[in-house]
């Protein structure tokens, strides 16, 4: 992909405040990329900004909400004109609240669907507006492995992320069907170390946690690079991921009864949530924006990152040879027989 100039590509990132948006911007920012941070926080924006100005690149924010469509695609446009036109849009933003449905609020259900997938919609259209114009571009969507395999206490959050994969697609085969140059690609994380576990709504007992062992977010951020040059329709991150993709499709059933006994406990600390504590979902906690969460000292510092026509391609090949061996062992056993 050609760059708008000679200074490097123009990326957006949304959720751009913290955790893997924050990474994101700091990965591309070091390629020389000149990026635009979108995220509420005016604050943790400036922040970043900064961060990203000492490794002597441009960097300029818009201090919005996501699932506001036409404040989004006005910023797009306030960014465009002091960056450039966009190459590069990487979809991030979300919200979740830790809860059983039977536990969590309309409105709270509400503002996740907004914020987790409403926001990818809008922040697709704004790069759109900008890439068709020129036959040039590529959105990234910051997928999950929960986008094909919802766990309990998140239904909002896996709802929202089933809703962008078929967004995805649809707007994928308009593109093919036009002829179109813009590329669109998802990366499907596992379970990522970042702050949202300390300021995501919950109604648990206990603190909410990262569900298995988690990867840092820098992580995350090396592999949306790899990918915005990439090929492929779709990336998986991770053995996690691949692993809950391919088991949901041969053993949809099994994986309700072992999510039921140990997703629940599973996502939860020993520790009992503060009655007075702070949460994300209507206002920024701008004292918790970082990249990384605390669980550090037991997650990954890296992670396979494979295609997933290659790993669903793989799997049958291999599904192949192996009923092609039990059948020539059983003819084999006939004839001796």
């Amino acid at each position: 992909m050609k760059p708008s100039s000679q200074n490097g590509r123009v990326v957006i990132v949304t959720g751009a405040s913290a955790g893997i948006g924050r990474a994101i911007a700091h990965r591309f920012a070091r390629a020389g990329d000149r990026i635009g941070l979108i995220a509420r926080d005016e604050s943790a924006l400036g922040d970043v900004r900064g961060e990203i100005e000492v490794l002597g690149v441009q960097a300029e924010f818009e201090a919005v909400d996501v699932s506001d469509a036409d404040a989004l695609l006005a910023a797009a446009g306030r960014l465009e004109q002091r960056l450039g036109a966009i190459d590069i849009w990487i979809n991030d933003a979300m919200e979740t609240v830790f809860s059983r449905v039977v536990d969590i609020t309309p409105q709270e259900y509400r503002r996740v669907t907004e914020v987790t997938y409403l926001g990818f919609v809008y922040g697709t259209m704004a790069a759109l507006r900008s890439m068709r114009s020129r036959d040039s571009g590529c959105i990234v969507q910051i997928g999950s492995a929960l986008a094909y395999r919802g766990i309990p206490l998140q239904a909002a959050y896996c709802g929202a992320k089933h809703a962008i994969r078929g967004f995805t697609d649809s707007l994928r085969t308009e593109l093919i069907a036009e002829n179109s140059n813009i590329r669109l690609t998802a990366v499907d994380l596992p379970a990522v170390n970042t702050p949202q576990f300390d300021w995501a709504r919950a109604h648990v007992e206990h603190a909410p946690r990262p569900m298995g062992t988690p990867i840092e977010p820098e992580v995350v951020a090396d592999a949306v690079f790899r990918a915005a040059a990439g090929t492929s329709r779709e990336y998986w991150l991770g053995g996690a991921t691949a692993l809950s993709i391919l088991a949901n499709a041969v053993a949809p059933k099994f994986l309700d009864y072992y999510l039921a006994r140990n997703a629940i406990s599973g996502q939860q600390t020993r520790r009992r949530i503060a009655p007075n504590r702070r949460d994300n979902l209507d206002a920024p906690v701008t004292d918790l924006h970082r990249t990384r969460g605390r669980f550090s000292a037991e997650s990954a510092n890296s992670a396979a990152l494979v295609s997933g026509q290659l790993a669903r391609a793989g799997v049958v090949v291999a599904g192949s040879a192996l009923l092609f061996g039990l059948g020539a062992l059983a003819t084999r056993s006939r004839r001796r027989g």
